[in-house]
């Protein structure tokens, strides 16, 4: 078994038996299982960032109307299926965990409508390893009592990342 096949696993059980799952008690009694692309190893890269000068903090519209702040960070480069493609990736005010939420060519019809996150990792020669296999819904496409900062319009492409997590309905 894969290391994403256990990852999933383990969120299926998570998302369907734990208390602090994103689904009601109703929607846990008909959970089977969440729905993902194939395992997609073109979508696992390696990137150098290019950092921006001015890591400003902005603020995130969420889904329930309030803000997240978070830290403009830089911008990463790659192709899709001979596509360019370009997001920002930011930091998280509190933890300086990368973040990087994005919406693409499949969200509305295959995948969520506002946009899947990803964790992105820092490694050790100053790359990113952006693995876009490990894409997932925000907690606000199971249910909208979650307040979900909303994709920003610069992370809004027109390539379709086929990986990850797919629609929950």
């Amino acid at each position: 078994m894969s290391e994403l096949t256990e990852f999933r696993e383990s969120k299926d059980h998570f998302i369907g038996h734990d208390p602090q799952s994103p689904l009601t008690d109703d929607q846990k009694q008909s959970f089977s299982g969440l729905k993902y692309y194939d395992e997609n190893s073109a979508l696992n890269l390696v990137i150098a960032p290019e950092m921006f000068d001015n890591q400003e903090v902005v603020e995130m519209q969420t889904s329930t109307g309030d803000i997240a702040p978070f830290v403009r960070w830089g911008k990463i480069s790659f192709e899709v299926e001979s596509q360019p493609a370009q997001l920002t990736v930011y930091k998280d005010t509190d933890s300086g965990e990368f973040f990087l939420p994005f919406a693409d060519a499949t969200s509305g019809s295959e995948t969520y409508g506002a946009g899947r996150y990803l964790e992105v990792e820092a490694l050790p020669d100053g790359q990113l390893l952006v693995e876009f296999n490990y894409a997932y819904n925000p907690y606000c496409a199971y249910n909208e009592r979650w307040s979900c900062p909303l994709t920003p319009l610069e992370n809004r492409i027109q390539v379709p990342i086929r990986a990850g997590e797919k629609n929950f309905k």
